[in-house]
């Protein structure tokens, strides 16, 4: 149904219409269809519910939209926890109205159809995977879901207000709290304060202990405006010093799951010969030396000269391990790189792509664990390897980023020896 006096000029933005809502789709929404067939991305929704949505983009081939009004609602639905979740709101969080068991199990589900849309894999192989999310241990004191974010970035308005982004908007929400921060971010007062001279303030508090706040100015590097330009962090059973506006995964435990998982998927053995690409400050490289004996050699390939330098720095007891400061395809296009057995592989959100995946499958290794944040991303190269040769033969899923639509996966990529034959 369209009310017509809500209606815009001749498009749709601002048009209310109620839906029936569909599955949950990858980006925080659900798709619904209009009655005349329109698809509609609707945020604030849960499957199987009805709600009065209002458009608020009009693209080609489909509709945007709020659901602002909820008609029938999902056994699954509850109380946003915070008062800056919801439409024309903060956009910083997509599922606060779920219950934090089913917002694992819409990860889930999106990841499973990212593997078939993307990745081309039949039902029966998706559903061999038993792709399931698992939550991480959450923060003392916390409820569940909440207070785990230790990297926050506030953008700062033109009056000086540091505040977060509405979606899909530059326009700030001057918010008095954010509940997915963590407790010592919280603390760090930000939102208290005026940064007239800032564009952005991020807060960064480690496990160690330790508060930083940065600030930023138009595209420049960030600024020191109190704490320690260095951070102190735990994983894999060892202290890192590492630089505050360096990557650190954002949710404390984060690490270590993610660790256990590559060094339990690819099973290393002694002597053998590893490739850590996109090894950041070299977490995973530092999990598996352990199981390679003096014989094994890694190779942790960064392009960032910050987190290489912090690799070096606090790898240098592992005599094992080499830090290569390189852009990972740079590196695999050196001819001496001739052979390997197992490559971790931890691209940024957009993916390895192509030709750094044709690359790796040319060394034949016998197992590549790749660590996503993105499943369309994982998808797309899940997709490559396939074609080279290579199923994808376990995958696990983690809750790393609560409340949020965002999910984290490692999956286990080993020759298919069936289509080689």
């Amino acid at each position: 149904m369209i009310e017509p006096d809500l209606l815009e000029g001749d498009g749709l933005e601002g048009a209310v219409f109620e839906l029936d809502v569909g599955p949950v789709a990858h980006g925080g929404h659900c798709v619904a269809r209009t009655a005349d067939g329109q698809v509609v991305f609707v945020r604030h929704a849960l499957p199987q519910e009805r709600v009065r949505a209002v458009v608020t983009e009009q693209r080609k081939g489909f509709l945007r939209a709020d659901a602002v009004e909820v008609l029938v609602a999902s056994a699954e639905r509850v109380e946003p926890p915070c008062r800056w979740a919801g439409p024309d709101r903060c956009g910083g969080c997509d599922f606060q109205h779920a219950t934090p068991a089913f917002q694992r199990e819409m990860k889930a589900a999106v990841v499973r159809e990212q593997l078939a849309r993307l990745a081309g894999m039949t039902e029966a192989e998706i559903s061999a995977l038993d792709v399931r999310v698992s939550e991480l241990p959450g923060v003392t004191g916390q409820p569940g879901g909440l207070g785990w974010r230790t990297r926050v970035q506030y953008t700062v308005d033109s009056t000086g207000r540091a505040g977060l982004l509405k979606h899909r908007s530059h326009e700030v929400v001057p918010v008095d709290r954010c509940l997915i921060a963590h407790p010592q971010v919280q603390e760090a007062a930000v939102l208290g304060q005026e940064w007239p001279d800032l564009d952005g303030v991020e807060v960064v508090a480690s496990a160690a202990g330790d508060v930083t706040v940065l600030g930023t100015r138009g595209r420049g590097h960030p600024m020191l405006v109190s704490g320690p330009s260095r951070v102190r962090e735990h994983a894999v059973g060892r202290e890192w010093s590492v630089s505050a506006d360096s990557f650190w995964q954002v949710h404390p435990a984060a690490a270590d799951a993610l660790a256990a998982a590559v060094v339990d998927l690819l099973k290393p053995r002694a002597g053998e010969r590893v490739w850590d690409l996109y090894g950041g400050v070299g977490v995973l490289a530092a999990a598996l030396a352990p199981r390679l004996d003096s014989s094994g050699r890694i190779t942790v390939v960064e392009a960032d000269p910050k987190a290489a330098g912090a690799a070096q720095r606090c790898l240098r007891d592992l005599t094992t391990v080499t830090v290569l400061r390189s852009d990972v395809e740079r590196a695999l296009r050196n001819p001496r790189w001739r052979s390997v057995d197992l490559v971790v592989l931890d691209p940024p959100r957009a993916g390895a792509g192509r030709g750094v995946v044709e690359a790796i499958v040319a060394r034949d290794p016998r197992a590549v664990a790749y660590v996503a944040c993105d499943p369309a991303a994982l998808a797309r190269d899940v997709r490559t390897f396939r074609d080279a040769g290579f199923r994808l033969s376990t995958l696990r899923s983690f809750d790393l980023f609560p409340m949020t639509h965002h999910v984290e996966c490692v999956a286990l990529l080993t020759p298919d020896n069936s289509r080689r034959s």
